[in-house]
């Protein structure tokens, strides 16, 4: 017994020595604070991954592979909630200066947030029904129309709920935190989105496995009601009534162009801003096709296609540890972002050779390293645009971050998809001749023109790069503790 004493003193001593680099969430707590409000927060960015999870991870997938929608319009759906996400900003400036009629500032946009997650999840199975092959319902005259334009409706609701729900409830937060304690409170956030990805993708799978239309039905159906549930649970007592105080006082904000004008005359800030909208698109284009291209050319399952989703959100995971190790002893962030690129092309390449060597392992693994690859480059250009706070411009820099991540990812999901039905359509006729007539020939052609964007990205990103020898910047902390979401 005594032996056993010692040995759990001796545990104990050991564990209260960890440094807090490998407990990054140790410290989020506070009195005002505490964990548990802070995970019950956290809730509604479980119930985004798990919508990204389904509308990109599964329902893509079914659409176009099961009930035979065309590629462009799917991509279409959902890439009109990405270019929307923008607006975003207008959101958050919305909701720090609106004052609702019972005091509550951010409350209100969480809760019509997670109404619009909810009822576009709502809308999704009747909108299948219609698109359902030899269904009662699609024969009706203009019963397939009316499925298109119902699931183009439930996709824009459940991404323009997900943008909303994001904004406010990363604001409360922000709100609710400690000043020094807000990076990790954001990151915190992060993780749980990642989390909510991996946890929805692997259930999706598991309960997917004899796929049926009735039992995806149940799924979209299950997820409506745990994205009430869990955003109703995060909303709970979180925000205090009247917290807003208007100055009457307060000086005139500067016009945004003028801000706008000063933050791009800054050296290198319109190639760094190409260079992010660049290798977004070029990361983001096989969002609409990477899935089809399991079912319908190397013929996994709707169970093995879900779990794609949790491989890319593992790699993002391990992009992530691998960042922080490398940038907080000083390793530049171009030249790290350019690392992801050459992950990226190796990925693609592996995508593309799964088809004639009718590999699913190498497909997963080239899957995983488009996770691994585009987390690299996304942190390492956040990094960048975190360092733009020394010229008094760091929101505006952010903004413009997240804006161009937005557009090119929503673009080039559009365009991919595009692609994918008009080459099939070329190679269909014979167009593209015998040896371009292969059925996975409209995919390779989106993979191989994202390594093009891969190779331009690079072209971009190059002069950027800190040259061998110079000297090293100051060195930038950055675990999950400084990740701003």
């Amino acid at each position: 017994m005594k032996s056993v004493l010692q040995l759990n003193q001796r545990l104990a001593l050991k564990w209260s020595r960890l440094s807090l680099e490998f407990l990054p969430f140790a410290d989020v707590a506070s009195t005002e604070l505490p964990l548990s409000r802070l995970l019950r927060l956290a809730l509604f960015q479980v119930s985004v991954g798990m919508a990204y999870a389904l509308l990109v991870g599964t329902l893509n997938r079914v659409m176009i592979v099961e009930l035979g929608v065309s590629a462009w319009l799917v991509a279409l759906m959902v890439a009109l909630p990405l270019l929307a996400a923008p607006f975003r900003a207008m959101v958050g400036y919305r909701s720090d200066t609106h004052l609702s009629a019972l005091g509550w500032r951010r409350v209100p946009y969480l809760w019509f947030g997670s109404l619009l997650q909810f009822g576009g999840l709502s809308i999704m199975p009747f909108a299948l029904i219609l698109l359902q092959p030899g269904a009662e319902a699609s024969a009706q005259p203009g019963g397939v129309v009316m499925g298109h334009l119902a699931a183009a409706l439930a996709f824009l609701m459940v991404g323009a709920g997900m943008q909303t729900t994001q904004t406010a409830g990363l604001a409360l937060a922000t709100d609710q935190a400690r000043p020094d304690a807000r990076p990790r409170v954001v990151a915190l956030m992060y993780v749980m989105l990642l989390l909510g990805m991996v946890m929805a993708s692997v259930v999706f799978s598991l309960v997917l496995q004899d796929f049926t239309a009735t039992r995806l039905v149940g799924v979209v159906q299950g997820a409506a009601m745990v994205t009430m549930l869990f955003n109703t649970i995060a909303l709970w007592k979180q925000e205090a009534r009247g917290s807003i105080r208007r100055d009457p006082d307060a000086a005139p904000q500067e016009p945004f162009r003028q801000v706008w004008r000063r933050f791009s005359a800054q050296p290198h800030t319109r190639r760094f801003l190409v260079a992010v909208a660049l290798g977004t698109a070029a990361f983001n284009m096989q969002d609409i096709v990477l899935e089809p291209y399991g079912g319908a050319i190397l013929k996994l399952s709707v169970a093995s296609t879900s779990l794609l989703t949790a491989g890319l959100a593992l790699g993002s995971f391990t992009a992530f540890a691998i960042a922080a190790r490398l940038l907080q002893h000083g390793f530049d962030a171009y030249r790290l972002a350019s690392i992801g690129l050459l992950i990226g092309i190796c990925a693609f390449s592996a995508i593309i050779f799964a088809a004639p060597l009718d590999s699913g392992w190498l497909f997963r693994f080239g899957n995983f390293l488009i996770g691994l690859g585009g987390g690299l480059f996304a942190v390492s250009t956040l990094v960048v645009a975190m360092g733009l706070e020394n010229q008094g411009c760091a929101g505006l820099a952010m903004g413009a971050w997240g804006a161009m991540q937005a557009g090119a990812g929503g673009i080039a999901v559009a365009l991919g998809g595009t692609l994918r039905d008009g080459f099939e359509a070329l190679a269909a006729q014979g167009w593209l001749g015998t040896a371009m007539s292969e059925p996975q020939v409209a995919y390779s052609v989106v993979y191989h023109l994202e390594i093009a964007l891969l190779f331009g990205t690079l072209i971009a990103i190059g002069p950027l790069v800190r040259p061998a020898g110079a000297s090293q910047p100051k060195r930038q902390r950055f675990g999950l503790a400084e990740f701003p979401g």
